[in-house]
C-alpha cells in the first residue's frame, strides 16, 4: 500500500476540485462542463 502517493492523489484531486469550484458557472459552460461534472473530472483528471 502505497500511503503517500494516496495522499498525493487525494491533493492532486481536490486542487482540481476547488479550482474547478472557483469558476463561475458561465467560465464552467465555456469549458463544457456542469458543476456537477467537477467532482468526476476532478479524480479522473489525477491520473494523469
Amino acid at each position: 500500500m502505497d500511503i503517500l502517493g494516496n495522499i498525493r492523489t487525494w491533493n492532486r484531486v481536490r486542487i482540481t476540485r476547488n479550482e474547478l469550484n472557483s469558476l463561475s458557472t458561465r467560465e464552467l459552460n465555456d469549458l463544457g462542463i456542469t458543476r456537477g461534472d467537477i467532482p468526476f473530472i476532478a479524480q479522473r483528471a489525477s491520473r494523469g
